[in-house]
């Protein structure tokens, strides 16, 4: 206990003397006394902070096609890319690159299906959670999430052949119409949970369950508000029609494996900071409300 009151207090206090653009300086963690179970004292050993993540969530994770003119290639592992490099641009790209400076070590971001993310994280494949995760009990019983960082909701994206018939959600709870959602996401949950009479089908990943409606072979595709919103405006309007309003209300977070005070701390300690010297709003401004990065994605 003493140990783990120690570090934070440390943490707490060099949060505050930062100014903007400041980090902790790298000997901090080697100079505070760690939880030998802190996932922390991994972290500052190896020298790498492990982000896990699905890449293909806009605006949070996506491959950037100029190939490292914004960043240079990051080393990416996990299930599907182990050993390849990619040049990744988001949200959460940004923010791990913040974070990982506040630690005074490097991000490594690692790509993992979505279905597998948790297990994963728990299997000490990675540090902690980033991508979009929605806060719920079912999840909460197996992961601990930091503060909320914002908070979505599900959308429908649907094709333009409906458009004026189906206004809501609620229009699609019809066998007629297929809905695609994602495995492992809130929005399958919200399709199975608030449209059970429609014809479920998943996609594997959401540029496949977008695609599908795009296509016509999916009459609606049902996710978060940033994906469909950025989808829909990289997208020709004739063909899709986007149904903005959010159906459900959704707190977003980091997530990290259970009992883990200090990391815990640390992370609340950091939102609170970039939050308070505008990091997070330049980041959310750049991904969210600007259109300026939608001709480099892949």
């Amino acid at each position: 206990m003493l140990k783990t009151i120690c570090f934070t207090m440390m943490v707490a206090m060099s949060l505050t003397l930062m100014g903007p653009g400041q980090w902790i300086a790298p000997a901090l963690a080697a100079d505070a006394e760690l939880s030998k179970d802190s996932t922390l004292e991994g972290v500052m050993r190896r020298g790498e902070l492990r982000i896990g993540l699905e890449v293909g969530y806009m605006p949070f994770e996506m491959i950037d096609k100029r190939s490292g003119l914004r960043q240079k290639e990051i080393q990416h592992g996990g299930f599907r890319r182990k050993g390849r490099k990619l040049s990744l641009m988001g949200f959460d790209i940004d923010m791990g690159i913040e974070m990982a400076k506040a630690l005074g070590v490097k991000p490594v971001f690692v790509d993992t299906l979505w279905p597998s993310i948790i297990p994963a994280l728990n299997l000490g494949r990675f540090d902690v959670i980033f991508g979009g995760m929605s806060v719920t009990e079912s999840r909460k019983e197996k992961v601990d999430f930091a503060d909320p960082l914002m908070t979505v909701g599900q959308t429908v994206l649907l094709n333009a052949k409906h458009k004026g018939a189906v206004t809501s959600y609620k229009d699609l709870d019809d066998p007629k119409f297929v809905v695609v959602s994602k495995p492992g996401t809130t929005g399958e949950e919200a399709v199975k949970k608030m449209i059970p009479n429609a014809v479920y089908e998943t996609a594997d990943t959401e540029i496949a369950g977008a695609t599908r409606v795009l296509n016509g072979t999916a009459d609606a595709f049902v996710y978060d508000f940033p994906f469909n919103a950025v989808f829909s405006a990289i997208h020709d309007s004739d063909r899709l029609v986007f149904l903005d309003e959010p159906f459900t209300e959704e707190p977003i977070a980091w997530a990290i494996r259970k009992n883990d005070p200090d990391f815990m701390n640390f992370l609340n300690s950091f939102l609170d900071r970039i939050k308070a010297d505008g990091r997070f709003d330049k980041m959310y401004d750049k991904w969210f409300n600007s259109s300026d990065w939608h001709k480099f994605v892949r």
